[in-house]
């Protein structure tokens, strides 16, 4: 048992030393305009994944589904956001920050996020995606105003009309 447990702790040790000299001869990439490896991608998605079932809040959306917290919400969207996740026209209107960020965030319009429980949303907004560009706006938008963006997600795909007005005018 005593060579069994050595051997196991060898093989740790070569696997870790191997990976800082696969690091450190510049094998992984680290330029942003690179395809991510399928290890990279599995690692991250797992992550990510992994953290919001944990962390997110489960609790539904606390801003009412008005037409006016809609509003507020592209409005808080189109000065934070669309820079990077676009406008109405989806991909179409993925501005030069957005093309040239890595990994390349998603056009919201095309690839929404509707699916997702709006604490997910809540989540990704107030505490930022590691290793991407998303950045954390807890200290730039308040609890509510992360909860009213969240709603606007959750329902960009069917607005009423006054929103979806004010969501089409969204330039980046």
């Amino acid at each position: 048992m005593k060579n069994f447990l050595a051997g196991v702790l060898a093989t740790i040790v070569v696997l870790l030393i191997g990976g800082y000299f696969v690091l450190q001869s510049g094998m992984i990439p680290a330029n942003a305009d690179g395809t991510p490896s399928r290890l990279e991608l599995w690692m991250a998605r797992t992550s990510l994944r992994a953290t919001l079932r944990k962390e997110a809040p489960k609790v539904p959306d606390p801003v009412p589904l008005t037409t006016a917290d809609l509003i507020a919400g592209v409005h808080i969207f189109a000065n934070h956001c669309a820079i990077c996740h676009g406008t109405s026209r989806g991909t179409a209107s993925a501005s030069p920050v957005a093309k040239g960020e890595y990994p390349r965030p998603p056009q919201l319009a095309s690839d929404g996020v509707e699916d997702d429980p709006p604490g997910y949303s809540f989540w990704k907004i107030k505490h930022g995606i590691r290793l991407t560009g998303m950045p954390s706006f807890k200290s730039a938008l308040t609890d509510q105003q992360i909860w009213t963006v969240a709603l606007f997600l959750k329902n960009m795909n069917t607005l009423p009309p006054s929103a979806e007005s004010v969501w089409q005018q969204v330039k980046n």
